[in-house]
């Protein structure tokens, strides 16, 4: 009985130490956590045409969190994101509402037609702010659809909008700049991939193939 009783103690322990552990999401914390994201990544996650700033509206929050606790552990350098990812600035709670606020954040890749009965010039400024749609990329598309299923698609995804199981990001809908610049800092070991040896990897793929693989990404979201 003793045995029985210490037993369910220590379960019901856990339990309490695995919801402390997990801090609750709160989208309202996570939007008002956003005002300091938009300075870089833009009032809805969608970062910037110059490929400066990746778009992170619609990334799973799982990829998000994983990041932003890459960032934090150092395990990930990105020099203008060291200011605020700190346990002072970034603590968990923090970075889960961010990470699931920033996952909710649906983007729309053209404007509705125009209702000139209920046309407002406001709005429809406002409603473009949140529309991407990522521009034509020179390349060879067919090639680049090929070298993808071949090599990436495994892991994110055969329609290029990730894997969650793997909490692999989706590269569809991403900036052609932002993603080649990550290729290169993968190519160079500045970016920790999945593998140590992913750097290798990338250095045996030629520029035409990632150039295709760009193209054929640059055609994902314009259904």
């Amino acid at each position: 009985m003793t045995k029985n009783l210490l037993l369910l103690g220590l379960i019901f322990c856990a339990g309490i130490r695995a919801e402390e552990e997990t801090p609750a999401v709160d989208l309202e914390l996570g939007e008002e956590i956003n005002e300091t994201c938009a300075g870089c990544h833009g009032e809805y996650g969608q970062g910037s045409i110059d490929g400066e700033y990746p778009r992170l509206a619609g990334l799973t929050d799982a990829y998000i969190a994983r990041q932003l606790r890459n960032f934090k552990q150092r395990q990930r350098i990105n020099i203008p994101m060291l200011p605020y990812t700190n346990e002072r600035e970034l603590p968990e709670e923090d970075l889960v509402s961010i990470a699931a606020y920033l996952a909710s954040i649906q983007l729309p890749t053209k404007l509705p037609p125009i209702n000139e009965a209920e046309f407002d010039a406001l709005k429809r400024l406002q409603a473009s702010k949140k529309v991407v749609n990522i521009a034509i990329y020179p390349g060879d598309v067919e090639v680049g659809r090929k070298f993808y299923r071949k090599e990436c698609a495994s892991c994110h995804g055969s329609d290029g909008y990730g894997d969650d199981n793997k909490e692999a990001p989706q590269l569809a809908g991403q900036y052609s700049r932002y993603l080649l610049k990550q290729v290169e800092s993968i190519r160079t070991g500045d970016r920790f991939h999945e593998d140590p040896d992913d750097a290798e990897i990338f250095r045996e793929y030629t520029d035409a193939e990632i150039t295709a693989m760009l193209a054929w990404l640059a055609t994902l979201d314009d259904g």
